[in-house]
């Protein structure tokens, strides 16, 4: 939606100001038409009026060419007897033929007399009329104001707040640089220190100890890494998803509880390796996000979280994330990706909006949290 707001804002500005434009200069023309018809009649009246050797022709003449003028230019017109029967009917939307006593016509008279006070003529009848086209192109004018107005409200309001979140996100990803330039110092220290330990010799819980600890080193270098990631371009690498997922699992399944409420961690993908373009660091953190919350809806009752990696028919491939817990509650379902919505007592609620992100932004997939019978299940869906 980010991405086509301002696309969307921009067509439809440019189509109401087309059409308003389109619209006011149609009016323009019709104006000065309408003027020099109105100037004829005028002519024809006056002289009508003021020519004395047949008077009575004359009136009658200027009374035609009047009814004329009123014909072309446009005005819907039913003239009705005493009796309130059609006799007559010009410019109405529909054809009406040599009798004008139908049941269509005399419905239309209600609409033409909603829109004016019919006229009563002795000897001639009740005229009921319309407004012209003219009119009727000028109640549209208004309405398309109002949109181009609203448009460009809209257009205004996005763009001051994609420009503060701009600067907000700025001054995030230059406190995420200078937080992964002061992890370099201490990671270089304890990788010192761990080589110191490897080199002296031990038992078997030490060696064990300083395998997992260089692990942890080699972690905490990646998220040092990911760090350094945030408000750089996306990356558009050949990355096996299989062997990120199989790595994923490998570093929580030793790190999850194994007493008391045992969790498993289960990696399922095919044999062989799952391409995608992408950023192998970027995706790595989405998915690590997704493992640590379904961790986190396990604590304390225990459970599997299980991790696939499977392509659709359509080519498309799938990380699947998911896990037999409580699951999402039905009134939290349409808010677990809004940045700082956690049901967590210390969560931040940043993890899930944060995959979202990386999923959606950076790799234009999409992440969606799966329909369930039990517990949770989050899928990214990743193009070709």
């Amino acid at each position: 939606m980010r991405r086509l707001a301002p696309a969307a804002l921009l067509t439809l500005a440019m189509v109401v100001l087309g059409s308003y434009v389109y619209l006011s200069r149609r009016v323009v023309v019709q104006l000065q038409r309408e003027a020099a018809q109105e100037g004829v009649m005028y002519a024809n009246i006056y002289r009508a009026l003021t020519d004395t050797s047949e008077s009575e022709t004359s009136a009658t003449a200027a009374l035609l060419d009047l009814s004329r003028h009123i014909t072309r230019r446009g005005v819907p017109v039913i003239v009705t007897d005493a009796e309130g029967r059609p006799t007559a009917a010009a410019n109405l939307p529909f054809e009406v033929g040599a009798d004008p006593d139908q049941p269509q016509v005399r419905a239309y008279v209600a609409r033409l007399d909603a829109e004016n006070p019919p006229v009563t003529a002795p000897g001639v009848g009740t005229v009921h009329y319309g407004y012209t086209p003219l009119v009727q192109r000028l109640r549209v004018i208004p309405v398309l104001q109002a949109l181009l107005i609203g448009s460009l409200i809209a257009a205004a309001v996005y763009a001051l707040r994609t420009r503060g979140r701009a600067e907000r996100e700025k001054t995030w990803a230059g406190m995420a640089r200078e937080a992964a330039h002061q992890l370099g110092t201490p990671l270089s220290s304890l990788s010192g220190w761990v080589e110191l330990l490897s080199e002296r010799e031990g038992d078997g819980m030490t060696a064990s100890a300083v395998t997992h600890m260089r692990g942890d080193l080699a972690r905490l270098d990646r998220v040092a890494n990911r760090f350094e990631r945030i408000g750089h371009p996306p990356r558009r690498d050949e990355v096996n998803v299989a062997e990120l997922a199989r790595n994923i699992c490998a570093y929580f399944r030793e790190r999850a509880p194994t007493l008391a409420h045992t969790v498993r961690v289960v990696c399922q993908q095919p044999d062989g390796p799952v391409m995608v373009h992408g950023d192998a660091v970027l995706l790595e953190w989405a998915i690590e996000a997704l493992v640590k919350n379904a961790l986190d809806a396990l604590a304390g009752r225990g459970g599997t979280v299980t991790v696939s990696v499977e392509q659709g028919v359509n080519g498309d491939t799938r990380v699947r994330v998911a896990d037999d817990g409580p699951g999402v509650p039905r009134e939290f379902r349409a808010r677990v990706f809004e940045p700082g919505f956690t049901t967590k007592r210390s969560g931040w609620g940043i993890g899930l909006s944060l995959a979202k992100r990386i999923v959606e932004e950076n790799h234009l997939g999409r992440l969606v949290l799966a329909p369930m019978d039990q517990g949770a299940s989050f899928d990214i869906i990743l193009p070709t």
